[in-house]
C-alpha cells in the first residue's frame, strides 16, 4: 500500500525541518474512535510554517496545491496526504496531543478540535453529498465515544444525525 515509504519520508521530513503539525479529518477521529480504513491523511501545520511547506517537500514528493488543501503523494504509494491551508484549523497544532495513528505515535488535534473541524466540513455546501455524510458520521463516531462533545455539537447537526 506504501511502498515508496510515503508517510515515513514525509514525516522525516517534517522533524527535520522543525515542521510543528498535527492530524486532523478521519484519522484523527480514529485516534479517539474504533478506527475506519482510509487511505487519506490530512495534516495541519503551524500557521507561520506553512510558506516553507510547499517548497520543502516538492523536492521529494508530487505536491498539488489546490484552494484549500496541499496534496502529497509519490509513486508506488496509495496513501493521500493532505495539507489543510483553511487557516481555522492552524490553531489546532498548538493544542494537538499525542495519539496513535495509522500504528504510530503522532500529535493529533484535541478531540474538541476534531469535532469543531468535521462540523466546519459538514456543513460546507461545498463539498460533496458523500464527504458531508462521511464527516456526519465520523460526528457521530466522536460523540458516541466521547459523549461530553455532544454539548459542541450544533442543533441542525444533531438533528441530521438523529433525523
Amino acid at each position: 500500500m506504501d511502498a515508496s515509504q510515503l508517510l515515513d519520508r514525509l514525516l522525516a521530513r517534517l522533524e527535520a525541518h522543525g515542521i510543528r503539525y498535527c492530524v486532523i479529518g478521519g484519522q484523527a477521529v480514529n485516534a479517539y474512535a474504533d478506527p475506519l480504513v482510509s487511505l487519506d491523511l490530512d495534516l495541519v501545520v503551524a500557521s507561520d510554517q506553512l510558506a516553507e511547506l510547499e517548497s520543502l517537500l516538492a523536492t521529494d514528493f508530487v505536491v498539488q496545491h489546490f484552494p484549500h488543501s496541499l496534496n502529497v503523494s509519490a509513486p508506488g504509494s496509495d496513501l493521500r496526504v493532505q495539507f489543510q491551508l483553511d487557516p481555522r484549523y492552524s490553531e489546532f497544532v498548538e493544542r494537538a496531543i499525542p495519539g496513535n495513528v495509522l500504528g504510530l505515535d503522532l500529535p493529533v488535534a484535541a478531540a474538541t478540535d476534531v469535532l469543531a473541524g468535521k462540523v466546519w466540513a459538514v456543513q460546507d455546501p461545498s463539498r460533496r453529498p458523500s464527504k458531508r455524510q462521511k464527516d456526519l458520521a465520523d460526528i457521530a463516531r466522536l460523540i458516541e465515544t466521547l459523549p461530553a462533545l455532544r454539548a459542541s455539537v450544533p442543533a441542525a447537526v444533531l438533528e441530521r444525525l438523529e433525523g
